[in-house]
C-alpha cells in the first residue's frame, strides 16, 4: 500500500483557453456545481481520478475533468482539489478554457472533449434549458474571491464512475513533471535577462522618456533657489518645493538627495513609470533635470498637499467631512485600479499611505510619488525581493516578512488607509496588540463599529460608513489570495448591495513611530520565492 503524503502546493501552473465567455455568471455557477460533485467522486474513488459534463443554456457542453495523485489520502484529495478550484478566477476568469496544474492534484475544463471515452457524467443545466436548477447569486460577477457568495448551491444529475486507461495513470504525472521543470527553468532564466537588461539601461531609459526637460537655471529661478520659503515637504529621497515659472504656471519641485544611493533609481522610476500613466486620481508629471549632479522631477502643482496634513490635523480635520472623505476613498480606489488593471502597464506603488495622497483645489484625490514603484509584466502575479522599501503600518505582512510584494500588497495598504480616513486615527504602534486593524476589529465584533468614527464628524451615512469598513477589512486580511482586487472595490463601493465575504480577523498590524518615513530593509527572505511565486505560461 503507498504511504499517504500531504498536498504539495509548492508549484502551481496555470494553462488557459484565451477565448472570453460570452455570459460568465451562469456559466461558472453551472462550473462549481460540477467541480464540486467531481471532486467529491475523485477524492472517494480509489483512483482518485473523474470526469463529467455540464450544459450551459441547453446549448454549451463543456467537458470537466479533475485527477489527484494516487498516494493522497480522500481528505487530501478533497482539500487539493477544493484549493484549485478557488484559484480559478485567479486564472481563468472569464475564459472558456483553463487548467489549475499543481503537483498533488489539476483540474481541466474545456468545451471540446479532451479526455477518452467516459461513463462518469454530472450534468447541471443551467438557465432557459430543462429547468431544476436554482439561478446563480445575481452579485457574483466572476473573476474576485471577495465577491463570490459563501455558498454556491447547484443541481446536479445523476454520475458514474470513469474508469481511464492504466497508460494514463503513468504519463500523465510525468507529463505534468516535465512540464513543471521546463517551465520553471525558463522563468528562471526570463527572470535573470531582465533584471540585467534593466541594470545597464538605466541611465538610458530616463534620457529616452518622453517627457519635458526643464533647464536648471529655469528651476533655480522657479523655487527661489531652493529656498526654505517654497519648501512644500520632505520625504526619503527628497525634498519638494513649490515654483512658478515665467508663464505663471504654478508647480511641484522634488529634488532628490544627492546623497542618497537609491537616487538615480528612485528618478528613473518616476521618470518611465508616471510619464506614462494619465488619470484624474494620479499626480501628473511634468518633466525631470539632470544637470550639476542634481536630480529633479517636476509635477503639477496640487495646493492642498497630502492628505495627511489634513486628516491628522485637529483643525483642519473638520473640512474633510464625510462625503469629501467617501469621494476621496473612491478616488484612490480609482487610481489603483488603473495603475493595476486599467492603464498600457501593470504597476505596484509600494508606498500608499496618506501622505502620498495629494488633494486638489476641489479636494480630489491623486496618488503621488512613484520612487519605490515596480513594473509587473500584464501576465504576472507577484514577485520576491530582499530588498524591502514602503513604510511600516502600511505594509501587507507577507512583504514586510519576507519581501513578497504583489496587487494585493497594495490592496493592503489601501485597506490601511481607508481606515485612517474614517476613523481619523494614525496607525502608528508598531508591535502592539492595539494597532489600527485589531482596535477597528474588536469594535466590529461586538457590533459597535461606528463607535471608532472620527468624532470630528457630526454627519454621516451610518451604511456608507459600514459598507467602507467592511470593504476595509476585506482588504487587510492576512491571506492575500482572499484580498479583493482594486476593480472589485471599486464596483462594491459604487453598489452597497453587493454580496461580498464576512472578513476574518485582520492581519498582524506593522506600526511605526515615524509613519511618514520610508523603510529600506536589506535582508534575505526567510522562504524561497519558489515558495510562492505562481507561473502563468501564455
Amino acid at each position: 500500500m503507498l504511504n499517504k503524503r500531504r498536498v504539495d502546493s509548492s508549484l502551481v501552473i496555470y494553462l488557459v483557453n484565451v477565448k472570453n465567455i460570452s455570459d460568465p455568471v451562469p456559466f461558472y455557477a453551472s462550473l462549481n456545481g460540477v467541480l464540486s460533485s467531481l471532486t467529491d467522486q475523485a477524492a472517494n474513488d480509489a483512483r482518485m481520478f473523474a470526469t463529467g459534463e455540464m450544459v450551459v443554456n441547453s446549448v454549451k457542453e463543456m467537458y470537466v475533468l479533475v485527477q489527484c495523485t494516487r498516494d493522497l489520502s480522500p481528505k487530501s484529495c478533497e482539500q487539493c482539489l477544493q484549493d484549485a478550484v478557488g484559484q480559478i478566477p485567479a486564472c481563468c476568469g472569464g475564459k472558456m478554457g483553463g487548467r489549475v496544474i499543481g503537483a498533488s492534484c489539476n483540474l481541466r475544463y474545456e468545451k471540446y472533449l479532451f479526455y477518452g471515452n467516459s461513463t462518469s457524467t454530472a450534468k447541471p443545466v443551467v438557465g432557459g434549458g430543462d429547468g431544476g436548477s436554482p439561478a446563480p447569486s445575481p452579485s457574483y460577477k466572476g473573476g474576485d474571491p471577495a465577491l463570490a457568495p459563501s455558498k454556491t448551491t447547484m443541481a446536479t444529475k445523476g454520475s458514474k464512475k470513469n474508469a481511464p486507461r492504466p497508460i494514463l495513470q503513468i504519463i500523465i504525472p510525468v507529463l505534468i513533471l516535465l512540464i513543471v521543470t521546463c517551465i520553471t527553468i525558463a522563468y528562471f532564466m526570463k527572470k535573470k535577462m531582465v533584471r540585467n537588461a534593466q541594470n545597464q539601461g538605466d541611465t538610458h531609459q530616463i534620457t529616452d522618456t518622453e517627457t519635458i526637460v526643464f533647464h536648471l537655471v529655469t528651476l533655480r529661478n522657479a523655487t527661489n533657489d531652493f529656498s526654505e520659503e517654497n519648501k512644500l515637504g520632505e520625504g526619503g529621497f527628497g525634498v519638494v518645493y513649490k515654483g512658478t515659472l515665467q508663464d505663471g504656471q504654478e508647480i511641484a519641485v522634488k529634488r532628490l538627495s544627492k546623497n542618497s544611493s537609491q537616487g538615480i533609481e528612485e528618478l528613473r522610476n518616476e521618470v518611465v513609470l508616471v510619464a506614462q500613466l494619465h488619470h484624474r486620481n494620479l499626480v501628473r508629471l511634468l518633466g525631470c533635470c539632470l544637470e550639476e549632479e542634481e536630480k529633479l522631477l517636476i509635477y503639477e502643482f496640487i495646493p492642498n498637499t497630502s492628505l495627511n496634513n489634513f486628516l491628522f490635523n485637529p483643525t483642519k480635520g473638520r473640512e474633510l467631512t464625510w462625503e469629501t472623505r467617501y469621494k476621496i476613498i473612491e478616488g484612490i480606489a480609482r487610481g489603483l485600479q488603473y495603475l493595476h488593471e486599467d492603464s498600457q502597464l501593470k504597476i505596484i506603488h509600494r508606498d500608499l499611505k496618506a501622505s502620498n495622497i495629494l488633494l486638489d483645489e476641489k479636494l480630489i484625490p491623486k496618488v503621488s510619488d512613484f520612487g519605490m514603484a515596480r513594473l509587473f509584466d500584464m501576465d504576472q502575479t507577484q514577485c520576491n525581493t530582499n530588498r524591502v522599501v514602503g513604510t511600516y503600518g502600511y505594509m501587507a505582512p507577507e512583504y514586510a516578512m519576507y519581501g513578497l510584494y504583489s496587487i494585493k500588497s497594495d490592496v493592503f495598504s489601501f485597506g490601511v488607509l481607508c481606515l485612517e480616513i474614517i476613523t481619523g486615527r494614525r496607525n502608528s504602534h508598531f508591535c502592539t496588540s492595539d494597532d489600527l486593524l485589531s482596535h477597528v476589529w474588536r469594535y466590529w465584533t461586538k457590533g459597535k463599529v461606528l463607535e471608532v468614527v472620527d468624532p470630528v464628524l457630526d454627519d454621516f451615512s451610518r451604511n456608507k460608513v459600514m459598507q467602507c469598513i467592511h470593504i476595509a477589512l476585506l482588504c487587510v486580511q492576512e491571506d492575500a489570495m482572499i484580498r479583493p482586487n482594486m476593480s472589485s472595490v471599486v464596483l462594491m463601493l459604487s453598489n452597497y448591495s453587493t454580496s461580498v465575504r464576512v472578513p476574518s480577523r485582520p492581519a498582524f498590524s506593522f506600526g511605526d513611530s515615524e509613519p511618514n518615513q520610508p523603510m529600506l530593509i536589506e535582508s534575505q527572505p526567510m522562504i524561497s520565492a519558489e515558495d510562492f511565486t505562481e507561473l502563468e505560461p501564455r
